[in-house]
């Protein structure tokens, strides 16, 4: 079993978020808005189906077949010029960073948003060695200056009002700490950060898509930092996971009309940017790593969260994430996808997050590649009270849930003494925040004096058979 411990995300949504009068409506309210774009740009499109219907299956074929692809990948990356590094874990994409821009002599490092980074914990471990890492995506800036991870995969500092980010640039970079216009505040890190990107000596960036047929691979941004942190540095190195491989470059107009669409509700990036070799006068090295990328592949019940594009639209439409922020999860990933992702690197840990869900399954629907995200969670579930990861109070009362949903007649008797039990139960029996959390920022609903059944028996049960 995991050493670690295990993460509570109620816990940490409580202290974060519900409490907060000002940070939940605005975090949910703007979430909602970029679906809302999202459900009109698909409707725009009528075979928008059709088109996460073959992403799906280019995902599909490109994952059962990956050795075949990733081999392809590396001849054709190397045959231009490109030098193709594999990491095994965390642990090796690291080092080998690490090895790399020592190697250079490189003392700073501009990077651009990649999650795997982040997985891997990269930027810790070569700050430790004396290597300044400086994030160039505004938002991951903004989080790293908080000394905060990423909240949301594409939106990493959603979590925050324009005058949070006010108040820290005052307080990190100088600037005026009642100016909270957002062109202002912009303006202030662009400033910056362009000195950075001068200085640096070297520039990393992840990759959306790998394309196996021309060893290219794509970065997707809209603030065009990850292009400039790929030309202006003489290094380039990026970070890729295995799990990122195309196989041929038309397959790339299926997945582009998906992301943005998907991720923010535009018909596009503002800048999807193809690197095939190195510039000139440049280095270019690609790590194409695994991190239980391969141990996920063979989960027969998991698999398929390998498909992810990274697009976010299943935290935006996830009411659960929505108003609990991205750092209540406790982990590299947040949201629906997170809860299927993060127990593949430690079950203990994240024992707990398959429960942080409504089950509403409104995050399957949404996916661009069709991975059924609601499914997962019910199954990952099932895994977490198989291996007695629950809590004592969670599995006493699934057992006893379980007990009377399958036992009609317990129902039922159960069912009548619930509005009874309702008005003369002691307040602090109801309410008791241990055995019912659900109670912390809630008052119980009151029950019907009548139920449905018994209304259907008594109305209409003519017009068809009912189980008594």
């Amino acid at each position: 079993m995991s050493t670690a411990r295990q993460v509570d995300p109620a816990a940490a949504a409580e202290l974060f978020i519900i409490q907060d009068q000002i940070h939940e409506p605005m975090h949910d309210r703007f979430l909602w808005a970029t679906m809302q774009r999202r459900h009109a740009e698909a409707a725009a499109i009528p075979e928008w189906e059709e088109l996460r219907e073959i992403a799906s299956k280019i995902k599909e074929h490109t994952l059962t077949h990956l050795d075949r692809y990733l081999e392809e990948f590396e001849a054709n990356a190397t045959k231009r010029g490109a030098h193709v590094h594999w990491a095994l874990d965390a642990s090796d994409h690291n080092q080998i960073i690490y090895s790399l821009l020592q190697d250079h002599g490189v003392k700073e490092l501009i990077k651009s948003k990649s999650m795997l980074q982040e997985e891997c914990q990269m930027a810790p471990f070569l700050q430790q060695r004396g290597i300044k890492v400086i994030e160039s995506d505004l938002g991951e800036r903004i989080q790293q200056l908080d000394g905060q991870p990423p909240s949301h995969i594409v939106f990493p500092s959603i979590h925050k009002t324009r005058q949070d980010v006010a108040r820290l640039f005052a307080r990190t970079i100088g600037t005026d700490p009642n100016n909270d216009d957002p062109h202002f505040l912009t303006e202030e890190m662009r400033n910056n950060a362009r000195p950075r990107f001068l200085a640096a000596g070297a520039g990393m960036t992840g990759g959306n898509f790998a394309i196996a047929e021309t060893g290219t691979f794509m970065v997707c941004t809209n603030e065009g930092n990850a292009d400039i942190g790929a030309a202006v540095p003489p290094l380039h190195i990026a970070s890729i996971g295995i799990e990122k491989m195309i196989p041929r470059v038309e397959d790339m107009g299926v997945f582009l009309r998906l992301l943005a669409r998907s991720a923010e509700g535009a018909p596009l990036t503002q800048y999807s940017s193809h690197f095939t070799g190195p510039r000139k006068g440049g280095e270019l090295h690609i790590l194409l790593v695994d991190n239980g990328r391969s141990r996920r592949l063979g989960m027969p019940d998991f698999w398929h969260s390998l498909k992810c594009i990274r697009c976010g639209a299943c935290m935006n439409t996830c009411p659960v994430y929505r108003r609990s922020g991205g750092l209540a999860y406790g982990a590299t990933y947040s949201g629906p996808i997170g809860v299927i992702l993060d127990p593949t690197f430690d079950e203990f840990k994240y024992s707990e997050l398959p429960f942080h869900s409504s089950l509403c399954g409104s995050c399957s629907e949404v996916c661009p590649v069709k991975i059924d995200i609601s499914d997962q969670i019910l199954k990952w579930r099932r895994v977490m009270a198989g291996k007695g990861y629950l809590p004592l109070a969670k599995k006493l009362s699934f057992a006893v849930a379980g007990h009377v949903f399958a036992h009609p007649a317990e129902y039922h008797v159960v069912e009548k003494a619930a509005e009874p039990a309702m008005s003369y139960a002691p307040h602090f029996l109801l309410y008791n925040r241990t055995l019912n959390p659900w109670v912390r920022d809630r008052e119980l609903p009151r029950p019907a004096k009548k139920s449905f059944r018994e209304w259907y028996l008594a109305n209409r049960s003519q017009h068809g058979s009912v189980t008594q």
